[in-house]
């Protein structure tokens, strides 16, 4: 962290033999912000502050790195020691660290990136990989193109209570990671130019480490934590930043590198953004009609200033005079229009056109958001009515200048503005919808109660329910009674569903596309939602006859029953009379999402990974016979989190591991909490990010790797599945105590009380597990470094798979060593349970364990655990081949090596507070002190939700 900590550093690197030329960078780096945060540090804390930091991290790296139990018993000692201010200063220090840490990765990972590209050596998951590979397989890039034409690739942003991070902290980070850039910058010219003597380079760099102090005082200076509850609006605004910093720049790069490695090809936009804050009312009682609204209008706002900005620059680029170029025709008449009547521009005509479509973007800008333009050359008039009039004067700029010897003008700022209107529109990104069925049902039941149509809707059969709402979808009538009182849940729903036709009048269809059904568990449950739409006149006409449909009804299904009955619900769905042409009429596609969090909390990492898999052949078996009758389109929703437990891992493996004829071109999935700001807060790791999904679709589809599974490897991975399972829930469900034990030895008690979402960490005011949400489940293990969402149950069922009667236990071996080799789906799983492995540390955890009360609960439970640990570790090396974790992950194996170390102090300074603030013994302070542990911790751990 400083100067005097290089001899503990240095001597460790170079005694384990691990410090390569490669990591140098790097090293230098963490060394630097380290130094300078602990020089700010020193200057703002005082000496004394200063010098217990770094007794507090040797003592915490001599008990890692050398399991010196001397050390433990110091640390141990000297953190009961701690004041409460002591304390909340040595969490601080450790916490920064960590994301500055992350920056330096970062930025690390962007240098080796570049390195290899100007090697020519492009690495996997890219767009010249992927195109490349599809080159060697003899596929042209006409054909590409049209593949893409028919595709739709859509991260979706969501609000999950995991997300700690302020925007205050995030804009500090982001200066700091474009300096840490600049300095890669001076230190290239310097050795390019050899102007190593040059004072300008000493003091280039001088002048930007001066910068870097500055940030890094802000943010020692700033506020890690929020003093209140996170609003749906705040949540809001931290997901727009996302877009100014990264999407609105970075998704036109992405096209316009694929157009050129098409050979210019045009591309159509397939890549759309979606989000779910201001949408997602399912458990969240403050997602209402008003932040739906709230939601489209600030992103409209987004979209369009940027427009505006852009459009600006335009003007003072396309300075041309037609005194000295050609126009086309199109082009005159639109500067013609133009209501700038400047002398000074009546040779201009480029300037006089976009001045013109300035003052029409700035009275959109008026009408959509009540927001006024930065600048007024021409009063805002004529108003755009859709994005696609402002994208048409573009084109006819475009066409001007590409046929009159302006093409290098077109493509430095006008062709990506063409490009993010066609991608974003004047509505952003995609807003979804969600709703729990229960919700839906409830307000059905009272519709029709008040209607006197079914006075127990609820008490009817299944059989009953569908008949009952198929014959009301093919009535015209509406079912509200005029005058009638409507309970404020009811009234509620419908304000939802009324303000989503009204914002589709005025943002276009684009703004909301898909209505999503949690909990799905029957065919009323999707039948209920389209009767909902029909009651506000966002499903016109009837389902017999010429009925369309303006929202995609989306099940999800979620636990491991539930993805068991994914295909025969949908089955169902569409043999009811009308259901089939009411799809094909509306544009003929039919999401579905399939939930990996609350499949994992039902039954275990392995087992929910298994039944994903098998629903989804069996959802492409059944969509198959619909595309070839109906011409309806399957896309996967896959609804990811951050961690291995929750679907989380690297997203291209994933993608390629899809069973065959799952993807299509066709792909949706979640990006939440922390990891939002993991992937997409560098701008340039952000499109990364983007390309690789944009690789892996095109791989997935067009190369087709994943073929299908052999019988053998069906049945073994049905038979590890149902031992695994049943090891899971005989710990999470069946052991008495466990519950206890898990809010104890874990912060989720603390968690719940940090404010860093909108929404509440349980479903129900109880200490079930069952009644606890996903999101705060994994998350908490993530806290005390057991991880257990993201391994439990594997060993046991490898073991139970081995040792079967009747088996050699070589040959099952042999059978799950070539699962391994050659199965994506089985290979991409334990690749993930092995980073899980190595993220997860038993010596921390069971400091956590001692903060459970009771001892006999506590030793049976921990120990239980520690044994499937092992277990599961000897499972992937026999597997695998590989004695130590990540063997196949450089980078993650780097990471976790350079950071984790600085992580240490944050656990054993969490484990103390958490038991003084249990005790009683603790103050405001203390509560601080731990909720910036988990901060600290989460950053440090990144993909922890």
């Amino acid at each position: 962290m400083n100067q005097a900590s290089r001899k503990n550093d240095e001597p460790f690197a170079a005694r384990n033999g691990r410090k390569t030329d490669k990591d140098l960078p790097l090293i230098e780096d963490i060394r630097l912000l380290g130094r300078i945060l602990g020089d700010v540090i020193r200057e703002q804390d005082g000496v004394a502050a200063y010098e217990l930091v770094e007794q507090i991290r040797q003592l915490s790296v001599a008990f890692r790195r050398d399991d010196d139990h001397d050390a433990d018993r110091q640390l141990k000692k000297l953190l009961k020691s701690l004041s409460a201010d002591q304390t909340v200063s040595v969490i601080r220090a450790f916490t920064y660290f960590s994301h500055l840490a992350n920056l330096a990765e970062d930025r690390h990972h962007i240098r080796r990136r570049a390195l290899h590209e100007r090697a020519g050596n492009t690495q996997e998951g890219s767009i010249g990989v992927a195109l490349a590979r599809l080159r060697w397989a003899g596929i042209a890039p006409g054909a590409i193109a049209q593949t893409l034409s028919e595709s739709y690739v859509a991260p979706v942003l969501t609000a999950h209570p995991t997300e700690v991070q302020r925007h205050s902290i995030l804009s500090a980070e982001r200066d700091i990671a474009q300096l840490l850039a600049t300095r890669d910058d001076i230190s290239e010219r310097a050795q390019l130019y050899n102007s190593a003597r040059d004072t300008l380079t000493p003091r280039a760099l001088e002048d930007n480490e001066a910068q870097l102090r500055a940030r890094v005082a802000q943010l020692w200076q700033t506020r890690l934590l929020r003093h209140t509850k996170l609003t749906v609006a705040d949540e809001i605004e931290n997901a727009l930043t996302y877009y100014e910093a990264t999407f609105l720049r970075e998704i036109p790069k992405l096209y316009a590198e694929l157009e050129q490695e098409l050979g210019d090809l045009p591309v159509a936009s397939f890549l759309r953004m979606g989000q779910w804050i201001g949408g997602d009312r399912d458990g969240n009682p403050n997602v209402t009609a008003d932040s739906l609204q709230l939601a489209l209008r600030r992103q409209a706002e987004v979209a369009l200033r940027h427009y505006l900005t852009e459009v600006h620059y335009l003007g003072g680029e396309l300075s041309l005079s037609a005194h000295l170029v050609r126009l086309t025709p199109e082009m005159q008449a639109l500067a013609e229009r133009s209501p700038d009547t400047n002398e000074h521009r009546r040779d201009e005509p480029y300037r006089r056109a976009l001045t013109g479509m300035y003052a029409r973007l700035a009275a959109s800008l008026k009408t959509l958001t009540g927001g006024e333009a930065a600048r007024h050359a021409v009063a805002p008039q004529n108003g755009y009515a859709t994005a696609e009039e402002f994208l048409a004067d573009l084109q006819t700029i475009d066409r001007s200048l590409r046929s009159h010897h302006g093409g290098p003008l077109a493509a430095q700022r006008l062709r990506p503005l063409i490009r993010a209107v066609q991608v974003f529109g004047f509505h952003l990104a995609t807003v979804d919808l969600r709703q729990s069925s229960d919700q839906h049902e409830s307000v059905v039941a009272e519709l029709l109660a008040t209607a006197r149509l079914e006075p127990d809707y609820a008490r009817l059969s299944e059989r009953a329910k569908q008949a009952l709402l198929v014959r009301l979808l093919e009535d015209a009538r509406p079912l509200r009674v005029v005058g009638a009182q409507y309970s404020a849940h009811t009234e509620g729903e419908l304000a939802i569903f009324e303000t989503a036709r009204r914002m589709r009048e005025t943002y276009g269809a684009e703004a909301i596309r898909h209505y999503i059904i949690s909990h799905t568990e029957t065919v009323s449950d999707l039948l209920e939602a389209l009767l909902l739409q029909k009651e506000v006149g966002l499903m016109r006409g009837t389902l017999d006859s010429d009925g369309r449909s303006a929202l995609i009804v989306v099940p999800l299904f979620e636990t491991i029953e539930d993805l068991r009955n994914a295909a025969p619900i949908m089955r169902a769905y569409y043999q009811l009379p009308g259901v089939a042409a009411l799809v094909q009429r509306s544009g003929a596609e039919q999401d579905i999402m399939l939930g990996y969090s609350d499949s994992n909390k039902d039954g275990g990492i392995f087992t929910s990974n298994w039944e994903l898999y098998r629903a989804e052949i069996a959802l492409v078996e059944l969509f198959d016979e619909l595309a070839a009758s109906h011409g309806i389109r399957l896309r996967m929703f896959h609804g990811r989190g951050g961690t291995v437990g929750r679907g989380g891992g690297p997203s291209y493996q994933a993608i390629l591991a899809q069973p065959p004829g799952t993807v299509r071109g066709q792909i949706r999935l979640t990006e939440q909490g922390e990891v939002i700001a993991s992937k997409y807060a560098n701008p340039e790791i952000g499109r990364r990010n983007l390309e690789t999904l944009v690789a892996a679709t095109l791989e997935a589809t067009l190369l087709q790797p994943t073929k299908s599974a052999t019988p053998a490897f069906l049945a073994a991975a049905a038979r590890l599945s149902e031992a695994s399972m049943a090891a899971y829930r005989a710990l999470v469900y069946e052991t008495p105590g466990f519950t206890s034990y898990f809010f104890g030895s874990t912060p989720i008690r603390e968690i719940a009380e940090l404010n860093i979402g909108s929404r509440p960490a349980s479903r129900k005011p109880s200490q079930k597990i069952e009644d606890l949400r996903a999101i705060p489940w994994g998350f908490s293990w993530g806290q005390c470094r057991l991880t257990l969402p993201g391994w439990y149950g594997f060993g046991a069922a490898v073991q139970d798979f081995l040792q079967q009667p009747g088996k050699d236990e070589k040959a099952q071996m042999a059978l799950l060593q070539r699962m391994y080799r050659q199965w994506p789906f089985f290979r991409t799983l334990l690749s993930n349970m092995d980073m899980v492995l190595a993220k997860s540390d038993l010596a921390l955890a069971s400091r956590y364990s001692e903060l459970v009360s009771d001892t006999r609960v506590r030793r049976r439970i921990f120990d239980a655990i520690e044994a499937e640990w092992q277990r599961t570790a000897q499972a992937l090396a026999q597997i695998t081949g590989d004695a130590e974790r990540l063997a196949h992950n450089a980078a993650l194996a780097r990471s976790i090596r350079h950071r984790f170390p600085y992580i240490d102090p944050l656990h054993h300074l969490q484990v103390e507070l958490v038991r003084r603030w249990r005790a009683g013994q603790g103050d405001d302070r203390v509560q601080t002190g731990i909720h910036i542990s988990i901060n600290g911790i989460a950053a440090g751990l990144r993909n922890t939700g």
